[in-house]
C-alpha cells in the first residue's frame, strides 16, 4: 500500500508539536522518563496494549513478549509505549468474564483516545481477550494490529494426550463414576496445562483468535502459533514492525472489518468446529464495525460450510500444536476458499487470498478436505421456536446424534447451586430422556451469561454409564465443552422470556435439522403462567453491575452495551488540548 500520512499529520504530533505551554509540559514529561526529542520527532508513537498479570497463565508470556514488540516497533522507526489493560484471567474472574468483556474494551477505547498514540498492538488471547481488545480498537478507530497469545502446549498424563476443558470435563465423569482415583486426579492437574498460552483445545480462545485472524486483523498465519514456539517471539516482532507501516498507511480498522470480512470469520470458524461463544463475540464486534451481522448469517453459513479442523471437541484427536503444524488457519482456508471473500483487505497490506497463497496442508488428518469432513455441516446450529423465539444455539458437531432429534419431559432448575445439590443426589426423578433446564443464567441473570451450559450429568446417571443427555439454558458454555448443550435461549428467563415459564415435567420438542425447539404447552396455559410470573430482585444496586444490568443487550444482540454500538450515536471525536 501507498503510504500517505506524513509526520505532521500524526496524531501524536497534537501533544508534541505545538510550540507552546501544553506542548512544552508533554516534551518536558517524555524527558523526565530518560526520552529525547529524537526518540518521538516525526515518528509514530505505537501503544503496545498489554494484558499481561502475574494472574492470568494465559498471558504469562506477555511479559516477555511486550519486549519482542517494542524490539519491532523500533526497528521500523516508531516509538513503543506500553499501556496496561486490564487482564481477563478466564479460570479466576467470577462471576464470569464475560461481565467485563465490555469493561475492558471501555478501558481499551478510552485509553487509544485519550493517549498521544497513532497505532496500536493488542496483546491477548484468553477468551474475552480478544473480542473485548478489537471492540475497544474498532470504536477507537486507530490504525491497530492484534497479537494472538497462542495455544499452550498439549497436556500429558499416564502417556494419554489431555486437551484443555474436554478431558477435565471427562475424566470428573470418570472420578464422579468412581474409575479413577484421587491421585489420578491429582497428576492430572499437574499434567493438563504444562505451558503458558490458552487452551489447545478449539476453545473460546483459539476459536477467536481464528476469527481475528480471517477477518483481517492478524498477520497471516498467527492465530495458531503456539505460545512457546520461537516462531511466536519472531510473529510479535513483526507485529511492531508492521504496525509503524500501517499508521503511515492509515489502514484503520474500518478499512478492513467489512460485511464480507465478518462473513469470512463465520465460515473460518464454521470450519474449526467452533465455539458457541463465536456468535455472542462476532455480532458485537460487527456491530462496533458499523455492520450488521446477525444469527441467520451464522445459520446460512453452518449450512454450507462443513467442519474440517480435527481439533478436539468436535474432532476426535488432535489439538492446536497438531493444527498449527499441519498448515495452520492459511492452510485451512485454502480448502475452504469458495466460500470466502478472497479481497478483502487485511493488517497485513494484502488481501486475503494473497495471504492464503502457496499456503498447504500438511497432515489430511488434522486438516481435513471438504470432501471428507469431520461434520458435513458446520458446527453451530440456529434453533428457533415458542421457547426461544429470538433463538438459541447448539453445538451438534460435539453432541451426541441421537439428542439432534428429541422430545423429553423438562427437569427445571431457577439457579446453578440448587441445580448442582441436585445432581449429586443419587435419588433424583431423572432419565437420560429429561432435558435439564437451568435459567437465569443469562446476560442479565447470571450475571454476565457465565460458562453454565454444560450442565453435570446426573450422578446416579453417570454411574449408569450416561455420557450425554439435552440441557438447555439461558448461559453459555466453555468452547472446550461438549455434549447436547442447547444455550442462549433469547431472551433471557430473569427478564420474563418463555423459559421463565416452564415447568418440571413440560414437555420439550428439539429438530436440529429443522432448527426447531417447542416448549408443548398451550398459548393460553403459557399466559396464565405469565401472568403469575414475578420478576427477580435486581442483582447490582450499584457500581459496574448496576450498569451493566441497565445496558447490556441480549445474546442474539451480542451482548455489547446498547450506549457502545456504532448505531447508537454520533463517534467521539478527538480529545481537545488546552
Amino acid at each position: 500500500m501507498t503510504a500517505r500520512k506524513t509526520p505532521e499529520s500524526l496524531r501524536s504530533a497534537r501533544w508534541f508539536a505545538p510550540d507552546d505551554l501544553r506542548g512544552f509540559g508533554h516534551r518536558s514529561r517524555m524527558m523526565q522518563m530518560g526520552y529525547a526529542p529524537k526518540d518521538w520527532v516525526d515518528r509514530p508513537v505505537i501503544a503496545i496494549l498489554n494484558t499481561w498479570s502475574d494472574i492470568n497463565p494465559c498471558h504469562a508470556h506477555f511479559k516477555l513478549r511486550v519486549d519482542d514488540v517494542k524490539r519491532g516497533v523500533l526497528q521500523a522507526g516508531g516509538f513503543p509505549v506500553e499501556l496496561p489493560g486490564i487482564s481477563l484471567a478466564e479460570q479466576y474472574v467470577k462471576p464470569t468474564t464475560m461481565l467485563y468483556r465490555n469493561l475492558l474494551a471501555m478501558d481499551v477505547e478510552e485509553l487509544l483516545r485519550s493517549h498521544p498514540v497513532d497505532g496500536v498492538v493488542l496483546m491477548g488471547g484468553c477468551d474475552k481477550t480478544t473480542p473485548a481488545l478489537l471492540l475497544g480498537a474498532t470504536s477507537a478507530g486507530l490504525p491497530a494490529i492484534y497479537l494472538p497469545a497462542g495455544p499452550m502446549l498439549r497436556g500429558n498424563w499416564k502417556g494419554k494426550i489431555l486437551g484443555s476443558g474436554s478431558d477435565a470435563w471427562k475424566y470428573w465423569d470418570e472420578r464422579r463414576a468412581g474409575t479413577i482415583t484421587d491421585a489420578d486426579w491429582l497428576n492430572m492437574e499437574a499434567g493438563i496445562a504444562r505451558s503458558h498460552g490458552t487452551c489447545m483445545t478449539m476453545g473460546t480462545a483459539s476459536t477467536m483468535t481464528a476469527i481475528a485472524e480471517a477477518i483481517g486483523m492478524t498477520l497471516p498465519g498467527a492465530s495458531s502459533i503456539p505460545a512457546p514456539d520461537a516462531n511466536h517471539v519472531r510473529m510479535s516482532a513483526e507485529c511492531g514492525r508492521r504496525i509503524v507501516e500501517m499508521v503511515w498507511e492509515d489502514l484503520t480498522p474500518n478499512r478492513i472489518q467489512t460485511r464480507e470480512a465478518f462473513l469470512n470469520g463465520i465460515a473460518v470458524a464454521m470450519a474449526m468446529g467452533c465455539s458457541t461463544n463465536a456468535i455472542i463475540h462476532l455480532i458485537a464486534q460487527a456491530r462496533r464495525a458499523g455492520q450488521e451481522i446477525g444469527l441467520d448469517d451464522f445459520e446460512r453459513a453452518s449450512r454450507r460450510v462443513p467442519v474440517i479442523a480435527n481439533v478436539r471437541p468436535s474432532g476426535d484427536k488432535y489439538l492446536m500444536e497438531d493444527f498449527y503444524y499441519a498448515g495452520g488457519l492459511p492452510a485451512l482456508m485454502t480448502r475452504i476458499r469458495d466460500h470466502l471473500y478472497l479481497d478483502a483487505m487485511t493488517v497485513s497490506g494484502q488481501t486475503l487470498g494473497e495471504n492464503i497463497a502457496g499456503a498447504e496442508v500438511y497432515h489430511d488428518d488434522v486438516i481435513r478436505s471438504v470432501d471428507n469432513p469431520i461434520y458435513a455441516e458446520g458446527a453451530l446450529a440456529v434453533l428457533k421456536g415458542n421457547l426461544a423465539p429470538d433463538g438459541c444455539v447448539i453445538k451438534p458437531s460435539a453432541c451426541d446424534p441421537r439428542y439432534l432429534k428429541h422430545t423429553g419431559p423438562a427437569l427445571v432448575f431457577d439457579d446453578y447451586p440448587s441445580m448442582k445439590a441436585a445432581i449429586e443426589d443419587e435419588d433424583l426423578d431423572v432419565t437420560a430422556d429429561h432435558i435439564l433446564i437451568l435459567r437465569n443464567a443469562g446476560p442479565q441473570g447470571g450475571p454476565g451469561m457465565p460458562e453454565w451450559g454444560m450442565l453435570p450429568i446426573p450422578k446416579k446417571l453417570v454411574k449408569q454409564g450416561v455420557r450425554d443427555m439435552l440441557r438447555l439454558s439461558d448461559a453459555r458454555m466453555s468452547g472446550t465443552s461438549y455434549g447436547a448443550c442447547i444455550l442462549h435461549v433469547s431472551p433471557e428467563a430473569y427478564i420474563g422470556g418463555p423459559l421463565a415459564l416452564v415447568r418440571t415435567g413440560d414437555m420439550i420438542s428439539v429438530d436440529v435439522a429443522e432448527r426447531a425447539i417447542s416448549l408443548n404447552v398451550s398459548d393460553e396455559e403459557l399466559e396464565r403462567r405469565r401472568a403469575a410470573w414475578a420478576r427477580p430482585e435486581p442483582r447490582f444496586e450499584r457500581g459496574y453491575g448496576w450498569m451493566f444490568t441497565r445496558h447490556i443487550k441480549q445474546a442474539h444482540e451480542g451482548c455489547d452495551f446498547d450506549f457502545l454500538e456504532t448505531s447508537f450515536g454520533a463517534p467521539t471525536g478527538e480529545p481537545a488540548i488546552y
